[in-house]
């Protein structure tokens, strides 16, 4: 019965990745949502990539291309591509075509996925320079005072355009509007433009944050890509990206860990962000927690009925947080792509109970409301964009 289950689920997610396919030219790709997102996104092509590979690695292959043809000359992959605009979402950013900020680097991590299905070595020789300058992008852009840890600058490169994680460092109150937050954003990418997308000179100065998931993936992506770079017999890169990695897993640890915490921090000074969110779990995901420290984070916070551990976890914000809001966008509540990257940890550390049972409450979702961007993690309800491709991410939480 329940592999009848699996195949129905496969058959749905299947349905709803053609249905948001596109093609422009040569290119093509899939819309996180047909009205409410309308153009490619650099992390959820990453996820889509991840999930094809489950049906059609070609497909997943042709995600990632059409990602990185928009590759600015500096290595920076943008966040968005507008293929065909629409009337949502149409932001000056200084550029022709797409934007001018990233988003967490998910890429290397979905090329090695692709790879182990596929096992094209063709394709890691056709992607691979495009790989090597996003990394090396963000390790010498992102990173200017070469404290061994990479920097945002705007909420909206974290992929969680209004977390409250960032409330502190854009000078905002627990409670505020989300239109509020939003020019707050659109204040940085005027600034942005101002500055001629200097990161290291200039952005610095606007807003500078150091966030834990931002830091993880790369953490995990430096590890996949050094993977890469060895089976193509670079050898000398595949030294360097372990050394990398290695040394933003020690900066997490002497500038971001306090009370068993990864905190976020900003500014010169690295000051932490003290605000819970589902950010305390993402180290789990690059395995950078010890056995030990795992299993306290787990136990006090996230099986914590009071904190994270709701009726349909994982609320994006702690309930004990004053920014909690269960329909507040990323102020509350539960993702998919977090679930995916908590349920990814859990399986690192021995935790396949707790990961089987984010499984079926995940799951459970999907089922009550439908694929869609966002959830009441109290009451399921869905919220945000419908026909939303995260929940595909259900057919890659597997610990076989």
């Amino acid at each position: 019965m329940k592999k009848q289950s699996d195949s129905n689920m496969k058959d749905t997610v299947l349905k709803l990745m053609l249905k948001n396919r596109r093609h422009v030219g040569d290119h093509q790709y899939t819309l996180p949502s047909i009205n409410a997102y309308p153009y490619q996104w650099l992390w959820d092509s990453c996820f889509h990539a991840i999930i094809l590979s489950h049906f059609s690695p070609i497909d997943a292959q042709k995600e990632i291309l059409s990602l990185i043809s928009k590759q600015f000359d500096n290595g920076l992959i943008p966040h968005m591509i507008y293929w065909e605009k629409a009337d949502v979402l149409n932001i000056d950013w200084g550029t022709s075509g797409t934007s001018s900020i990233t988003q967490p680097p998910m890429i290397a991590y979905a090329v090695w996925q692709i790879f182990q299905k596929d096992g094209d070595e063709e394709f890691l020789k056709k992607v691979y320079k495009h790989l090597f300058h996003f990394h090396k992008y963000l390790i010498n852009e992102r990173d200017p005072h070469e404290r061994n840890l990479i920097g945002v600058i705007n909420p909206d490169e974290s992929g969680e355009d209004n977390s409250p994680r960032f409330d502190e460092p854009l000078n905002l109150q627990p409670i505020h509007s989300i239109d509020t937050n939003f020019k707050r954003r659109l204040k940085l990418i005027e600034e942005n433009r101002e500055c001629n997308f200097d990161a290291p000179f200039c952005m610095k100065n606007f807003f500078w944050v150091k966030d834990v998931p931002f830091n993880v993936i790369m953490v995990e992506n430096l590890k996949c890509l050094a993977r890469i770079a060895e089976r193509l017999g670079h050898d000398y890169d595949a030294k360097y990206f372990g050394e990398k990695r290695q040394k933003i897993i020690d900066a997490m640890r002497e500038l971001m860990f306090e009370d068993n915490i990864f905190w976020t921090t900003y500014g010169d000074d690295y000051k932490k962000i003290k605000v819970k969110t589902w950010a305390l779990f993402a180290p789990l995901f690059a395995k950078i927690p010890t056995q030990e420290e795992a299993e306290l984070l787990v136990n006090t916070y996230l099986l914590n009925k009071e904190e994270f551990w709701t009726e349909y976890p994982i609320p994006t914000v702690s309930q004990k947080e004053p920014s909690f809001d269960a329909e507040g966008f990323w102020r509350g509540p539960t993702w998919f792509a977090p679930n995916w990257f908590i349920y990814k940890g859990l399986i690192q550390y021995g935790f396949a109970d707790i990961a089987s049972e984010l499984k079926e409450k995940s799951l459970k979702l999907l089922k009550k409301s439908g694929f869609r961007e966002q959830f009441n993690p109290k009451t399921g309800e869905g919220l945000g964009a419908k026909e939303f491709t995260w929940g595909g991410l259900i057919i890659d939480m597997d610990d076989e």
